[in-house]
């Protein structure tokens, strides 16, 4: 389970487009009613034709549902000044899934000789929204499903009578919900790109101007989907959702070869929250000046104290120690560590702290929250789903892989096209009752510091992401990456910028030492990496202290940075005396 500001989904990376404004930028979303018509009509009637006769066959198919996702995609990038890539796209994606057996037990139940497949079956399918065309696609992908379903329907039920069954094994395979219909205008984007290649060209060029600067790169996007659903069950699904995103990446290299890596990233939906020249700029210095410090800064050692997490930094860190425990599908597999699979109604975190994950949201502020969506991608409604109430555990996030405490889907459901979805997060929000200014909780971290006996305490201000193992034959461990890190000394000495560490820890311990919270949450927009593929997330928190925290030396490389400064950064062009 990875986060990252960068995005890593093939089918979620998209590019620039043109603003009517004083900026360069895009015309917006236009609507349409009609086009995705044809697609609804042919996926209904032939999933009537295929339920028909399939509900009857041997094995019984008892579930079939269509899925068709229509994306238009424009990338511009940059680098160093120059164009790298500009380029436009338009495809079509169908997913069949054909579920035999029944609801308690179907093709798909976990065999523990087998390990799960998390790819989805799928293929590209015609632009044009032709019925006839359209119906014979999805009749040869239902065919084909629903043969290897068949088959793998017999291995499930020869290793029912071998196998010990666990008490969540005895749970449904497959939760039944209820139909839902939503049918929104089809979403388009018009993308001139011309004016971002000129952008992108400018915010690249603009790092080169640091001797510390080895590569820099500047990527605008813009993505249109549309999504359509029918499944057996009656629901009938149309939507879409438009993303831009400008994408930042600056690299270095400190003198002992460790690289420095920064990133930044601008989210929007509505063209004209597009950021302006001056704010990018305004983020670039900001970069620069950051990396410099970085290249010169001194290494760490390993170190367990006091540490002041920023808000940014506090959301990556209840992603990836809490977030991905309470993800429902996780509780089921024998092969997970189910760190919190039986501590429903105890407390797991300070009585202070709540937790919930709620995709309905779609801004904090005037902040887009990246894991907004309406509907997940099983076809049932995003929830509001409360998992910490003032520490106390009181759920998990749920798909259509129900437990026997839980026996329905929380709209949890997610996945990158050609995966399977599993229960995921979405806007993952903490929220506290014992908070504080930011200088009472620096002053906290001192006084922490102080009673420790400890040299310093830390304050770590940016983060890239990070990563957590959850499975049991793996030790239960997260590891979080800071970008900038702080040494703070309880003497009033001015702050060490340091470098070359990971945060690592385990998430009962972790979760324990949080002592006070900030005032004012933070957000952190991404894409995060897991089982069902990578799905885009938010996570807000507050500023976090923590009173001990472990932070490991981070992996390096022994390359030696460039023998030469960049181009145009000799001693004798700038008239030096060598």
């Amino acid at each position: 389970m990875k986060t990252q500001q960068k995005y890593k989904a093939v089918w979620a990376i998209a590019g620039g487009l043109l603003i009517a404004c004083a900026c360069p930028a895009a015309n917006g979303p236009v609507a349409k009613s009609d086009p995705g018509q044809a697609i609804l009509t042919a996926m209904q009637d032939e999933l009537t034709r295929s339920m028909t006769a399939l509900s009857q066959g041997d094995p019984t198919a008892y579930f079939i549902s269509y899925t068709v996702a229509d994306r238009q995609y424009s990338s511009v990038s940059g680098s160093n000044g120059a164009l790298l890539t500009s380029s436009d796209d338009r495809g079509r994606w169908l997913e069949v899934q054909t579920r035999t057996g029944t609801y308690q037990l179907d093709d798909t139940h976990k065999l523990a000789d087998r390990q799960p497949s998390w790819t989805s079956p799928g293929t590209s399918t015609v632009l044009d929204d032709d019925i006839p065309v359209l119906r014979r696609e999805i009749w040869r992908e239902t065919d084909r499903q629903y043969r290897a379903a068949s088959e793998a329907l017999i291995k499930v039920k020869t290793s029912q009578q071998v196998e010990v069954q666990t008490a969540e094994g005895a749970a449904p395979d497959f939760s039944k919900e209820a139909p839902h219909t939503s049918v929104g205008p089809r979403v388009e984007i018009q993308v001139d790109r011309k004016p971002w290649e000129e952008r992108v060209r400018k915010y690249s060029a603009a790092f080169s101007k640091s001797p510390a600067v080895l590569n820099s790169i500047a990527t605008f996007s813009a993505l249109g989907m549309n999504q359509y659903q029918v499944n057996s069950e009656g629901t009938k699904l149309a939507f879409g959702q438009v993303h831009y995103r400008l994408e930042l990446y600056v690299q270095s290299k400190a003198p002992d070869g460790m690289d420095i890596n920064r990133f930044a990233n601008f989210d929007w939906l509505n063209p004209k929250d597009a950021p302006d020249d001056k704010t990018v700029f305004a983020r670039i210095q900001i970069m620069i000046k950051e990396t410099e410090g970085l290249d010169n800064a001194p290494l760490i050692d390993p170190y367990a104290g006091p540490a002041l997490l920023t808000g940014r930094a506090a959301a990556v860190f209840f992603h990836e120690v809490f977030g991905h425990r309470s993800e429902g599908f996780r509780q089921k597999d024998i092969n997970e560590g189910q760190t919190f699979t039986s501590k429903v109604g105890e407390q797991i975190l300070p009585d202070f702290l709540s937790i919930k994950d709620d995709p309905t949201e779609a801004a904090l502020g005037s902040q887009m929250l990246l894991g907004n969506y309406a509907f997940d991608d099983e076809g049932v409604p995003a929830q509001n789903v409360q998992l910490i109430d003032h520490g106390v555990l009181k759920t998990f996030l749920m798909g259509r892989s129900p437990l026997v405490s839980i026996p329905q889907s929380n709209g949890h459901g997610r996945r990158q096209l050609g995966y399977v979805p599993v229960a995921r997060q979405g806007n993952l929000i903490v929220s506290s009752s014992k908070t504080m200014t930011n200088d009472q909780l620096r002053q906290k971290l001192i006084d922490l510091v102080k009673e420790q006996g400890k040299p310093f305490g830390l304050l770590i201000d940016d983060i890239a992401g990070g990563f957590t193992f959850t499975g049991r034959g793996n030790p239960q461990a997260f590891q979080v990456l800071p970008l900038v890190v702080y040494k703070v000394f309880p003497d009033g000495r001015p702050d060490q910028l340091v470098r070359g560490v990971d945060i690592v820890g385990t998430p009962l311990v972790s979760l324990t030492k949080i002592v006070a919270t900030g005032d004012t949450p933070d957000i952190f927009n991404g894409y995060c990496g897991a089982e069902s593929g990578s799905v885009p997330v938010s996570a807000v928190a507050p500023a976090i202290l923590i009173s001990e925290m472990e932070v490991q030396k981070k992996e390096t490389s022994t390359d030696r940075p460039p023998i030469l400064p960049p181009p145009g950064h000799d001693t004798e062009t700038k008239g030096e005396a060598q």
